[in-house]
């Protein structure tokens, strides 16, 4: 099948969709710190197919899981929609190979945050259930303003998930047939 296929791409990304919700629920279930992998399937779609086709996965999944589980998930859309978006241009520039993906991980590392952060201080308060409340509370409680409470833990995880969630992206482009990956540097 033509990786340029209309179909091939909208059930790759409902596969992409899929591999996010199971991979973050999967990851979120064995409580392992500082990594979530809920974009793995938006990075391996902006990859091959572009930004937008990145954008659209990374929003719906957020949606689709909002739906499912919890709602909390849903303003955060905004964040994988950057992902997507950063990653598939990025891929249009460059090989996304072992030396780009760490490059992608660090600066969605940063943007990450950057975007997820005014969302949980404003619209949860800081707190969001996750790993990352326990680091929150404990800036609170140090002194430290909200803001800035809700951006250091969310930056750290962020700069080891991202990294990880980018290098196996990399590694699974490598592994993957020339048919699917031409076109993409």
């Amino acid at each position: 099948m033509n990786r340029n296929n209309s179909n091939f791409k909208l059930v790759f990304s409902a596969l992409a969709i899929a591999i996010n919700i199971v991979l973050g629920t999967v990851i979120g279930l064995l409580n392992i710190p500082l990594l979530f992998l809920d974009t793995v399937g938006t990075i391996f779609s902006a990859v091959l197919f572009g930004p937008w086709y990145g954008a659209v996965v990374g929003g719906l999944t957020n949606v689709i899981q909002g739906i499912l589980t919890n709602p909390k998930d849903i303003p955060f859309a905004l964040v994988n929609i950057a992902v997507g978006i950063i990653v598939g241009l990025i891929a249009r520039k460059w090989k996304f190979n072992f030396k780009t993906s760490i490059f992608t991980g660090l600066i969605l590392s940063v943007v990450a945050p950057l975007i997820g952060t005014p969302i949980a201080t404003y619209v949860y308060g800081g707190i969001t259930g996750d790993v990352n409340d326990v680091f929150f509370t404990w800036l609170v409680q140090s002194g430290q303003s909200i803001f800035t409470a809700a951006f250091i833990p969310r930056i750290t995880s962020n700069i080891v998930d991202k990294i990880t969630s980018c290098i196996f992206v990399s590694l699974l482009i490598s592994k993957l047939p020339a048919k699917y990956t031409q076109g993409n540097n």
